[in-house]
């Protein structure tokens, strides 16, 4: 951990040079006296010094963890780390053990780039899928041979799997959506003080069925040939993947539309004040961005698709997915359910 490292670098004391007597004999009475000791340990710290590097790291939350203190120095308040914090950095709950920013760290900048990383975790899992035939003895609620089990083996993965992520404490994330909420367990690990950016109404707002449905009615059949090699457990794995990038992206329409509402409440307001649905999605459409998200996403399907060859004569070009179809996917599917997601977002904005 970097955090961890800098601070033992800069907080060790230097070696002792010269009379090595003088040195045992001063040590000996520091021993004899802990606040003594505990005092020069302070007066050595550079805390102008300190003040720079945390500034420079202070976007590591585990940097001030209270562990870390610990190590650190018994003498070492938390007053004193909390003086080389800058300003700018919001609210920190020292309580908590794990601190986080303020919500004024989240941009537009910063979500347009966590939506660009999406598109390769959805382009990867599509291109994981394509290995199996459509197989649809998968989804076959007949062929479960699971006993009391009554759901197709693809259901019952992802109802046990979801089971499993929320005792792990995955849905309390913001960003996290299980495709059947209705009687989950609840979290068996302690609660991450995660940052509160969005209006508490976004817990109301789950599309996950209209991208259930889209997937395994629309999608999967133009990404998967016909055929079944057995694989079921294998290939529901793989749509569970592909369905919980897909709603990892879709649902941070959440996201997008708070950051874009306090950019300019003034626009929104109105709007949203007369639930006028209409408005809200002109005011979040921009076809210009749609259509680079488009290209880019067929762009990264060629590069990351494309079958490798260190054959000096293979020209063939062969690829994994159709990026078409990829493309398609984004224009259809993703970019209007996210839209929708951050209209249903902003509807609710001024409860």
């Amino acid at each position: 951990m970097p955090g961890r490292f800098f601070v033992y670098f800069f907080l060790s004391p230097k070696p002792r040079q010269g009379n090595s007597h003088v040195h045992r004999a001063r040590t000996s009475r520091r021993e004899e006296n802990p606040k003594e000791r505990n005092s020069e340990a302070v007066a050595r710290i550079d805390w102008e010094l300190i003040a720079t590097k945390v500034r420079s790291l202070v976007h590591q939350p585990w940097l001030l963890s209270e562990s870390l203190r610990d190590q650190v120095c018994a003498s070492v308040t938390r007053s004193h780390l909390l003086f080389c914090l800058p300003s700018r950095v919001g609210n920190l709950s020292m309580a908590d053990g794990m601190e986080v920013a303020d919500s004024n760290e989240m941009t537009l900048e910063t979500v347009r780039d966590s939506l660009i990383r999406e598109e390769d975790t959805i382009i990867f899992s599509l291109i994981e899928r394509t290995k199996y035939p459509i197989n649809v003895g998968a989804y076959d609620k007949s062929k479960t041979a699971i006993s009391g089990c009554s759901n197709s083996l693809v259901e019952f993965m992802v109802k046990e799997t979801e089971a499993a992520y929320a005792k792990c404490g995955r849905y309390e994330n913001p960003e996290e959506h299980p495709f059947f909420p209705d009687g989950l367990p609840t979290s068996l690990v302690p609660a991450f003080n995660y940052p509160k950016i969005l209006h508490p109404a976004a817990a109301s707002i789950n599309v996950n069925s209209t991208i259930w449905e889209m997937y395994f009615t629309q999608l999967l059949p133009l990404i998967t040939v016909p055929g079944d090699d057995g694989n079921y457990a294998s290939t529901a794995v793989s749509d569970l993947a592909c369905l919980q990038a897909l709603s990892r992206r879709i649902h941070y329409g959440k996201f997008v539309a708070e950051v874009k509402f306090k950019d300019a409440p003034q626009e929104y307001e109105p709007a949203i004040l007369s639930q006028d649905r209409d408005a809200l999605m002109k005011l979040l459409t921009f076809e210009s961005v749609e259509e680079k998200v488009k290209k880019r996403v067929a762009k990264k399907t060629m590069l990351f698709g494309q079958e490798v060859s260190l054959d000096d004569n293979y020209h063939e070009k062969k690829l994994k997915i159709n990026p078409v179809i990829v493309s398609r996917l984004y224009e259809e599917w993703v970019m209007p359910l996210t839209k929708l997601v951050e209209v249903e977002y902003l509807l609710r904005r001024l409860d």
